[in-house]
Order: structure tokens, then C-alpha cells, then sequence
């Protein structure tokens, strides 16, 4: 691996709250927005974003992640309300149009985004997420019930803490989606805050909670028919596609998304293979560059 370009940290007040961020490249480069997955924070992209070229990176942790603000109260953590903040953070950057580099639950904001924004977005780079699982509309009111119920759940847990970094990379290692060493450590390393007798995750224990809404498949649908800028999604061979059975045909039925599988797992975008993601979106990105310099 080439050795890691610093990033610039970032502060920014919007909506009433303060978002932490990493920045890469200049603003005389194509401006972009990165969104981590669920439960990650911006060092998602600590090997991904300083092999991209001719790009203005902004690599936030949104909220309730990394070293953002969590939202107040017990309010619940929905995309709807990611949306709004990125569209303030970008206008808090004087960015009326805009790219997005998402991953994960990241990626599927950006869809999300993309289908009720179209004329805010250029393109999309998105590595393993475009849309969430859809529901049947009958099960709405069960989903809200257990929404809230999982709200007031966490709200009585204590956090787990670990004696020690190691501890905390060790079980950061051991997620949902398991991580090599490096990858867990700069996740971690961004997503722990100390405590008297150890470390526990900065990361607001309601984003565990189910969904408040889920979107059915029609609703979904009409998101993605709504994108209409380039975009390139790389999937993983063990990622959701394995995850999920029917996951391709889901994306294939969207024939203006391009998409492609390459080797390697959900993270596959910080782990060995992150040379070869680089390449695939520097191709798109610079083809994007090109055409609207010829416009």
C-alpha cells in the first residue's frame, strides 16, 4: 500500500449541530461528499480517498457517529433527517452541485438523496449499498412499534467498555462484517471515547434501534428511477450479495445503474482490495470530468 495522505479535519455547525469531517484534494477539484456506512464514521475512506484523483473530498461522520454531535433528545436516526443535513452541509460549503462517495448505509443515503435532489447531484461512486431491504406497507404500523420499542430499550443499556485501544479494535474486528486489523483500527481509533477505566464506542447506542420506516419496494422503485446523473457501483462477491440472495436481480432491474462485482468482502474499499476500487472509480470519476469539460 502507498503511503496515506493526511487529511485536513473538518468542523462544521449546521441544523443546529456540529458534524465532524475529514477533507482530501482542493477546492478546485470536483467537489464530493463521503458518507460511511452504519455504526462506521469517515476513516471509512482512510485508504480509499487518497488514491483518488483530481477530488475534493469531504468524508463526514454523520450524525451519531465518529465525532459528531448525536441528535438530541430521542429523536430516532432516519435517513430523511441525514439527508437534510447533508444538503446544509453542502450549502454551508457553497456547493450547489455536488458528487457523492458512499459506502454502506452511506451509499444508500446517497441513492435516497439522488432521487429527491436530482439537480443538486453530479454522479455517484457507490461501493456496496444503493438502496435498503424494501417491506410491505401492512407491516408499517409493527415496524413503528418496534422502532420505539428499541428506542426505549437502548436507552436503558449501559455502554460496553474496553480496558484498553487493542480490546476495542479486537471487537471492532469481529462485526456484523469482519474486518482485517488495519481497517478496524482506524474505525475504532475515530469511533471510541475515553472513559476513567477504559474506552466505549463514541457512536449513539440508538442507531441500534429498527428503522422507524421502511419503504416499500414501489416506494424504493421510484427513488431510483428518479437518478438520472452517472453512476458506478461496485459490489463485493461476499458482501450483500451473498447476504442478500436476490441482490443482483434487485440492482439489474435498475438498468440505468452501473454496476460491477469484484472480489472481497463488505469493506472490500479499506481492506487489500482497495487498489483495485480506486482504480474502478478513478475511471468514472475522470470520464465524468472530462464529458462536462467538453459540454
Amino acid at each position: 500500500m502507498q503511503p496515506s495522505q493526511h487529511p485536513r479535519e473538518l468542523q462544521l455547525t449546521v441544523n443546529g449541530m456540529r458534524f465532524a469531517a475529514q477533507e482530501w484534494g482542493n477546492p478546485d477539484q470536483l467537489p464530493v461528499l463521503a458518507l460511511h456506512g452504519w455504526l462506521d464514521n469517515s476513516a471509512s475512506f482512510y485508504a480509499l480517498a487518497p488514491r483518488l484523483q483530481n477530488l475534493h473530498i469531504i468524508a463526514v461522520d454523520l450524525a451519531g457517529h465518529g465525532r459528531s454531535d448525536h441528535r438530541p433528545g430521542q429523536m430516532a436516526y432516519t435517513p430523511w433527517d441525514d439527508i437534510n443535513d447533508l444538503l446544509a452541509i453542502a450549502d454551508h460549503l457553497g456547493w450547489e452541485r455536488f458528487a457523492f462517495l458512499g459506502h454502506s448505509r452511506g451509499a444508500i443515503i446517497s441513492t435516497l438523496t439522488a432521487g429527491a435532489f436530482p439537480e443538486r447531484i453530479l454522479c455517484m461512486g457507490l461501493v456496496e449499498g444503493l438502496l435498503p431491504e424494501p417491506a410491505p406497507s401492512e407491516d408499517a404500523p409493527k415496524q413503528l412499534a418496534k422502532a420505539i420499542e428499541g428506542l426505549r430499550s437502548q436507552q436503558q443499556k449501559s455502554p460496553s467498555i474496553y480496558p484498553d485501544m487493542e480490546v476495542a479494535i479486537k471487537a471492532r474486528e469481529r462485526g456484523m462484517f469482519p474486518l482485517g486489523y488495519n481497517a478496524a483500527k482506524a474505525l475504532t481509533e475515530r469511533g471510541v471515547i475515553a472513559q476513567n477505566n477504559g474506552f466505549s464506542w463514541s457512536t449513539d447506542p440508538r442507531l441500534l434501534a429498527p428503522s422507524i420506516l421502511r419503504l416499500s419496494r414501489e416506494q424504493l422503485a421510484a427513488f431510483v428511477s428518479n437518478v438520472n446523473m452517472p453512476v458506478k457501483l461496485l459490489l463485493a462477491t461476499d458482501g450483500l450479495p451473498k447476504l442478500y440472495t436476490n441482490y443482483l436481480q434487485e440492482v439489474a432491474g435498475f438498468p440505468h445503474i452501473g454496476y460491477e462485482l469484484l472480489e472481497g468482502g463488505h469493506h472490500l474499499h479499506m481492506e487489500q482490495q482497495v487498489d483495485v476500487v480506486a482504480e474502478k472509480l478513478n475511471e468514472f470519476f475522470a470520464a465524468f470530468i472530462e464529458a462536462e469539460s467538453k459540454k
